[in-house]
């Protein structure tokens, strides 16, 4: 409270107290449990308004308008391409990595190589060996000329030892922040950018979960290291990656970057299959990601496989995949399980498992270590790889991006890799999770009143 603010209570306090209307303290009393009652009041209709952002008048959740579609077919990738503005790239080659072991060798290596630019932007940069790898590899690059520029979300990577940003930038890389936190822009905080992207010479892209930390080394072989999925691209597609690039670094530095350096002449791969790059930014009604999900459950006739860090749907999200089990899709999901590093999320997510498990669909709890991937894979023809998650953070605060494959021979690697980490899994019984204690329920519905946020 200001020094004016409790000049003017006591001076009304004082006045009712000579009209003999009631004693000073009293009148005083009330009038501060008024201002804290209509201080709340004014933030509880702020957060709803704020809520109502995304809310759409006419309809609730999805549904699909005219003839079904087949993920594999040209009709649902030009659906895709309509409701997400993300072109449609052919002659297009991609590298499914599993885990740090095979994804930091392949990160080093695509840096190492670059002849002209490297583009990097991540939101979580951390502590650990491989931070001074990356950075080391970065700052070696600049040192030969080629130019180097780092973005770096200001919260997801408040960890980072700043040293190995001195060095990069003493090397003549650019580094800068992404909506640093400032006191006139605190309602932005929430808003961050998600994405991971590794762009060299605007030839070469890589795109998926991993962070950059010592928790994404390793082979997921323990708690202390995480379960993962990124992916690395050539062709026409690459330059969706470097998009999601400029957008963050036009808006975290005024400036746009072009030339050949970063936006040259892409061939086609032999034999390359149709891609999209897809990305969204937080705004009013629905993210292109969220349609992008929605289109994909609504079109899936046989088989849909999720693999999701963070799982808190909303409502329209869990109808969405309870009408595919109705119709007949196998649905899976896989989540962490004791190892989540975000627990309140879990409790959270798991508000929805009910309705989940009654429409037939598999949930399914990884075992050794925290679970990082995001994933989907639909009727083994169409499969998604990115930093999205099945949240509303994911899906209306951030910005995140995904690549988008249409290819048989692709998901059926994300899928092998998917029965794999079944094995390492533990699967949810309807009847046993109807039984959970009435602590954990009460847990779960106080958790989904904060989803908008989770």
């Amino acid at each position: 409270m200001s020094r004016n603010e409790h000049l003017g209570r006591r001076v009304v306090a004082a006045a009712l107290a000579r009209a003999g209307l009631c004693d000073e303290r009293s009148t005083r009393g009330a009038l501060n449990a008024r201002w804290g009652l209509g201080l709340a009041a004014c933030g509880t209709l702020w957060y709803a308004g704020d809520s109502l952002r995304h809310r759409r008048e006419g309809g609730e959740g999805y549904a699909l308008h005219g003839e079904g579609l087949d993920v594999g077919s040209e009709g649902f990738l030009r659906a895709a391409e309509a409701l997400t503005s993300a072109p449609i790239s052919w002659g297009d080659d991609v590298e499914l990595l599993i885990n740090g072991d095979r994804i930091f060798p392949a990160y080093l290596e695509t840096i190492a190589n670059a002849r002209r630019s490297v583009n990097l932007l991540t939101y979580a940069y951390w502590r650990g060996d491989i931070t001074a790898e990356v950075a080391d590899a970065l700052a070696a690059k600049a040192r030969e000329g080629v130019e180097v520029n780092v973005l770096l979300d200001a919260v997801g990577s408040m960890r980072m030892d700043l040293s190995l940003i001195v060095q990069m930038q003493r090397a003549g890389a650019t580094v800068t922040r992404f909506r640093p936190i400032k006191p006139y822009a605190i309602k932005r905080m929430t808003n961050r950018n998600h994405r991971k992207l590794l762009i060299a010479d605007g030839r070469v892209g890589m795109i998926g979960g991993v962070g950059i930390a010592e928790q994404w080394t390793g082979d997921a072989q323990d708690p202390e290291h995480w379960r993962d999925t990124h992916v690395r691209v050539r062709g026409p597609v690459v330059r969706g990656l470097q998009g999601a690039f400029t957008e963050g670094w036009l808006e975290a530095t005024g400036d746009v970057l072009v030339g050949e350096a970063h936006l040259p002449e892409l061939e086609h791969t032999a034999g390359g299959g149709p891609m999209q790059l897809v990305r969204s930014r937080a705004g009013v009604g629905d993210t292109n990601v969220e349609a992008l999900y929605f289109l994909a459950i609504a079109s899936a006739r046989r088989t849909l496989d999720l693999t999701v860090a963070y799982f808190a749907p909303r409502p329209a999200f869990v109808r969405a995949l309870c009408d595919a089990a109705q119709r007949g899709v196998r649905v899976r999901v896989l989540v962490p399980g004791p190892h989540m590093d975000k627990e309140f999320v879990r409790i959270a997510g798991r508000g929805a498992y009910e309705a989940l498990l009654s429409a037939g669909i598999e949930i399914h709890e990884f075992q050794p270590t925290m679970l990082h991937a995001k994933t989907m894979v639909v009727d083994g023809g169409w499969a998604s790889v990115g930093s999205v998650n099945f949240d509303n953070r994911s899906f209306q605060l951030h910005d995140e991006a995904t690549l988008c494959v249409q290819s048989h021979e692709f998901a059926n690697r994300l899928t092998e890799a998917f029965e794999a980490d079944l094995r390492r899994s533990e699967a949810l019984v309807a009847e046993r999770w109807h039984d959970r204690p009435m602590r954990q329920r009460a847990q779960e519905r106080a958790l989904a009143l904060a989803r908008r946020e989770l």
